[in-house]
């Protein structure tokens, strides 16, 4: 914990985003100090308004030149998932006026791309003496921490499969479902191995930054990374909160990113998306499956849960990203300037003072 709280501003206030915000007004090791927001009907509005919480005098923003003049420690960048890299022009702004960024979809590892990107978020760093780290559920928490962990127990590790269900049923951006997702697109019309295909686009270079950092922890020379992908259709007509996914489209994604090393793939990260359950292993399957390949091997489900006294609207991964930020600030102020890989262990610190109530 510092002398002073850290001065923080949050980056876009969607599901994710507001989480972050309402637990860092919360917090008493952050000072929300601002928040950049993309929606008209936001500017202008109170932070603790949009977080659900009392009035704080400070005011959301549309105008990045009013974030950098904040001068914040930390930046918690919580934009919406789009092609590999494209929201490096805003990061490198802000890495150069000296703000560290924490980022909830992406940057986990860019050295798993050397080339003139990572140098150029390398030397946006060093400009600025500050350092970009990537941070979240998945990609983040789960591989890079809960699966490295638990190889502790193998004398000889032979593989690592980490495998996500994650139900999109509930999900109320059709943006999002269709375009980021992929939900709803002909069968024939998409091949889910071809990376000019949106989501694919938008999905590979995120994780293969997981398995690079997968690797990084495991000591391990990541070769390439290999895409096992396949789309399943849906059965049925489904109509959800974001629109209506028609019988005989694609209503699962198995998205699966396998990382070589030594010729053998050693690592592998699943994520099944679905709206309907007919295509995957079980009805009800955990969100998490970690399973290690060792003398001795390991198996382990993990599921998420709400505090009992939490009466929100909020769901316990939404919380659970807060967390996995709040550990973060300190190890992304603390890291050296440039790009950074965030330690395989950064837990919670202190009791903490969060409101549960019903906002």
């Amino acid at each position: 914990m510092t002398e002073r709280p850290y001065r923080v501003v949050q980056w876009a206030t969607g599901a994710m985003g507001k989480a972050a915000l309402r637990t860092m007004l919360d917090h008493p090791s952050t000072e929300v100090v601002g928040a950049y927001v993309y929606g008209s009907s936001k500017v202008g509005r109170d932070v603790g308004d949009i977080a659900g919480r009392p009035a704080t005098g400070v005011l959301a923003t549309d105008d990045v030149e009013e974030v950098l003049a904040l001068r914040p420690d930390v930046v918690v960048h919580a934009a919406r998932i789009g092609a590999y890299g494209s929201h490096d022009d805003d990061v490198v702004r802000l890495l150069e006026s000296g703000a560290n960024v924490l980022s909830i979809n992406g940057y986990t590892d860019p050295h798993a791309r050397p080339g003139e990107r990572l140098e150029r978020l390398q030397r946006a760093g060093e400009t600025g003496g500050a350092s970009v780290m990537g941070v979240g559920l998945n990609p983040g928490f789960v591989a890079e921490q809960v699966a490295v962990m638990a190889t502790g127990v193998c004398a000889s590790l032979e593989h690592v499969e980490v495998v996500e269900s994650a139900d999109a049923r509930e999900l109320r951006d059709p943006r999002y479902l269709f375009d980021t997702l992929g939900f709803g697109a002909e069968m024939d019309a998409v091949d889910p191995n071809d990376p000019s295909w949106g989501p694919a686009g938008a999905l590979n270079g995120m994780y293969e930054e997981v398995l690079a950092a997968m690797a990084h922890h495991l000591g391990l020379e990541l070769e390439r990374v290999e895409t096992d992908h396949a789309c399943h259709p849906a059965l049925t007509d489904l109509d959800l909160h974001a629109g209506t996914v028609r019988a005989g489209t694609v209503g699962h994604t198995r998205w699966r990113w396998h990382g070589v090393v030594g010729g053998r793939r050693r690592l592998t990260m699943s994520i099944h998306w679905f709206v309907e359950t007919a295509h995957l292993d079980a009805p009800d399957p955990p969100l998490w499956r970690v399973h290690v390949t060792g003398h001795p091997g390991l198996r382990m489900s993990i599921d998420l849960e709400k505090h009992p006294d939490d009466r929100s609207r909020m769901g316990a991964e939404q919380y659970a990203v807060a967390g996995q930020v709040i550990n973060a600030i300190p190890h992304v102020v603390a890291a050296a300037p440039g790009v950074t890989v965030r330690p395989a262990l950064t837990p919670a610190r202190g009791a903490g003072a969060i409101d549960l109530s019903a906002r």
